[in-house]
């Protein structure tokens, strides 16, 4: 069993594809198969079966699947800390839940490494239930978005920064019933007031999108409905290329969250970041719109945890 053949299952699970996988990795699918083939022979279980959509692990495969991401993550911890052991900068390790780092990180954290030069903030994008575990195994200092809910045994410590408000939008002249509803590639994430609003609709009218700016611009085209942040949509319903559907429940309130580990374990750059988010001058930087050379953009790895 080495190294990479953990890598190479962790994306075949990930992406229930082992096509997918060999795209993910940049290697051949055949280099994919005989991976996977040698882990079957290894630990004596196929692992996974093929289905019509693609494939099903066994529950040794989900057993292996785990242990490998759990793995191949403390790899990546291990390689970044090493290399970061030889700069002069507080590295600061950040998840974020996928519409709040499409919507707020950027300017946010390019705000906070205006005023905090040292910092080197590296956002990585993540599924809503593997926050609170990337506080506890230390693969982030901070998450944003969703609120974590910590599992039996585990502290965090959260602090609100942002409320925003959501609204059914389609475009003008699009009839509102029996179209699709268009998310970004999370959907109605999981633990916020979106996916208990949207618990009547039948999953098989919600299409994912790469982003919520090209669902956006789908909705626009008279493509589906979308439940659309107010402020994203306020030029659009000005100029009518929009209409607000006044639907039960909306809009939908929710706020996002600056999350740290609530052992002690809080390093000085995330307890910085957690309360610069909650100042006026945070605030001012994520309504500003400044150009984009001016804009000085974290490093971000989009990976979508699960």
């Amino acid at each position: 069993m080495t190294f990479t053949q953990l890598r190479t299952f962790a994306m075949v699970a990930e992406l229930g594809s082992l096509r997918a996988a060999a795209a993910a990795l940049g290697v051949s699918e055949p280099a994919v198969s005989t991976a996977v083939a040698a882990l079957r022979a290894d630990l004596g279980d196929p692992l996974f079966v093929r289905t019509a959509t693609g494939i099903a692990l066994t529950r040794g495969g989900r057993a292996l699947a785990a242990r490998a991401r759990e793995i191949v993550r403390l790899a990546d911890r291990t390689r970044r800390e090493v290399a970061d052991a030889a700069t002069a900068t507080d590295r600061l390790p950040v998840l974020a839940t996928a519409a709040c780092a499409e919507h707020v990180v950027d300017p946010m954290v390019a705000a906070f490494a205006r005023n905090a030069p040292r910092a080197a903030v590296d956002v990585t994008v993540g599924s809503t239930d593997c926050a609170s575990g990337a506080l506890a195994d230390g693969s982030a200092d901070l998450a944003l978005g969703v609120r974590p809910v910590p599992p039996d045994g585990v502290a965090v410590e959260s602090v609100p920064f942002l409320r925003y408000a959501r609204i059914a939008v389609a475009a003008l002249g699009a009839p509102a019933t029996g179209r699709r509803w268009l998310t970004g590639p999370a959907g109605f994430e999981e633990g916020t007031a979106e996916e208990r609003w949207a618990a009547g609709i039948d999953p098989g009218r919600v299409e994912l999108c790469t982003s919520e700016a090209a669902a956006l611009d789908r909705v626009r085209a008279g493509d589906g409905l979308m439940l659309a942040l107010g402020h994203a949509v306020r030029d659009d319903l000005r100029r009518g290329s929009l209409v607000r559907l006044p639907l039960p429940g909306t809009p939908v309130e929710g706020l996002w969250w600056a999350s740290v580990p609530g052992d002690g374990r809080v390093t000085p750059a995330a307890r910085a970041l957690q309360r610069f988010l909650t100042t006026p001058e945070a605030t001012t930087a994520l309504m500003a719109r400044p150009g984009r050379e001016a804009r000085a953009r974290p490093r971000v790895r989009v990976e979508l945890w699960s």
